[in-house]
């Protein structure tokens, strides 16, 4: 298979395990790109993208604009909390004002869940989904796959587990239907209040002890605690959730076995993870970052590839 059996990326549960492992294979040959003197290919010379984000975002918006320079493709950027969507602009206005500047694909970022679903219903061109409130992350999910793949040879059959806030997390969502698509194991470990309560249903279970989460797995994906998110208190104290639920040196030290860090960042270094932790070689944070770039590359590569396609016919 060299298609994606999708034209939207808008969710991971809307993919196949067969498009994931094409945007791995798609995404390693641009990792051997970035590495290159000359980090730039033409592919996308002739794809307009617009980035179009709603919600703030400094790290995902810079690797996505990062992937479509390299990708040789025309960029514009469009921040909403500047915009005229303060003005009371709906979401479809403001999307069609900058179709009609004939742009092939959105890069969106949306507080309400569902908005890149809604997006593609109504609008002629490819919609990747780069968070929609607390739904969905699907490029964070990837790379975090794709890291996962590259430190441990393969995702199949390992353990994972994701802790801290997955109540109000896109990234933990994202992550557990990716990890169970590749074959993983995916517990989350958190306190009571953080816990959504139809995470049974999606077939993980619940560890609300630390150490016990990280004595069985392989991986642990430390998620930061969302305070913009929150309307009331989840915990006592920052330090109480330190205590309980923060990855220390100490604590990786008492395991039997070497297990593998991850946190999507940004990170409240000392809440729940500590800088000797977040520092150290057991920790893949920075290859996230660098995979993030190759991960987006491909998933812009392979949906440009289908419009091209289209439009040939």
């Amino acid at each position: 298979m060299s298609e994606l059996s999708v034209n939207h990326l808008l969710g991971i549960k809307y993919i196949t395990e067969a498009d994931i492992q094409l945007i791995f294979e798609t995404a390693d040959h641009f990792k051997e790109v970035i590495n290159r003197p000359i980090k730039k290919v033409p592919s996308l010379r002739d794809i307009t993208i617009a980035n179009l984000f709603f919600e703030n975002s400094t790290r995902t918006r810079l690797s996505f604009e990062l992937a479509e320079k390299r990708l040789s493709a025309d960029v514009i950027n469009f921040s909403a909390a500047s915009s005229s969507v303060k003005k009371g602009e709906t979401l479809i206005d403001t999307v069609n004002n900058i179709l009609s500047m004939k742009v092939d694909m959105v890069v969106m970022r949306h507080p309400n869940p569902g908005a890149g679903v809604f997006l593609a219903k109504h609008i002629n061109a490819s919609i990747v989904n780069a968070g929609d409130g607390a739904h969905e992350h699907p490029t964070q999910a990837l790379l975090d796959c794709f890291s996962i793949r590259e430190r441990l040879g393969g995702v199949a059959g390992k353990k994972v587990v994701i802790v801290g806030d997955i109540l109000h997390s896109r990234v933990a969502l994202s992550n557990i239907f990716a990890l169970q698509k590749l074959g993983a194991s995916v517990k989350v470990c958190g306190p009571k209040t953080l816990i959504p309560k139809y995470i049974g249903e999606l077939g993980v279970e619940v560890e609300n002890n630390l150490n016990a989460a990280l004595n069985w797995c392989d991986v642990a994906n430390m998620l930061r605690v969302q305070n913009e998110r929150m309307d009331s208190s989840y915990f006592p104290s920052t330090r109480e959730y330190a205590q309980q639920y923060g990855l220390t040196k100490k604590r990786l030290d008492s395991l039997n076995k070497e297990i593998v860090i991850m946190h999507p960042g940004p990170i409240n270094r000392g809440v729940e993870i500590t800088s000797d932790v977040a520092d150290s070689k057991q920790a893949i944070i920075l290859d996230q970052v660098q995979n993030g770039v190759a991960i987006r590359m491909a998933v812009i590569y392979l949906l440009a590839s289908k419009i091209k396609q289209y439009e040939d016919h």
